[in-house]
């Protein structure tokens, strides 16, 4: 992990749902923690929680999955970085973007907090697109 958190973050639950594990450990943010959040109101992981490893704070996100036990295949079908620290994208709120139609969740960064897509447009401001979820 270099500056990026919120992409190591991405990074890991996307490896750890590829290759099936069950939970995945990343380093604390406020950030952080407000993605998760997010993440799991929107049914996209089972639970998040804080804990501290040697003297620094981690959160422990413990991943989604549907399907039996055989044929189980993770909720988190894809998760994209879209502003970076190098190349920042700022929207309106004209132009909050639909991920898959809706299906997916876009992850923004505004004076309101970090919230949805959704709730974005509902408050009526724009922001920083941090990620894609679908």
């Amino acid at each position: 992990m270099a500056n990026d958190s919120l992409g190591d973050m991405l990074t890991r639950i996307r490896n750890a749902a590829a290759v099936g594990h069950s939970s995945v450990a990343v380093r604390a943010s406020k950030l952080n923690e407000r993605v998760a959040e997010i993440l799991k109101e929107e049914g996209y992981l089972d639970a998040y929680q804080v804990v501290e490893v040697d003297g620094k704070k981690m959160l422990n996100l413990t991943l989604r999955y549907s399907g039996e036990r055989r044929s189980r295949k993770p909720v988190i079908t894809g998760l994209q970085r879209v502003s970076r620290p190098g190349k920042r994208i700022y929207v309106p709120k004209t132009e909050i973007p639909r991920v898959l139609s809706g299906i997916g969740v876009a992850i923004l960064s505004t004076p309101k907090g970090v919230i949805t897509d959704n709730q974005a447009r509902r408050l009526g401001v724009g922001g920083e697109v941090l990620c894609f979820v679908y």
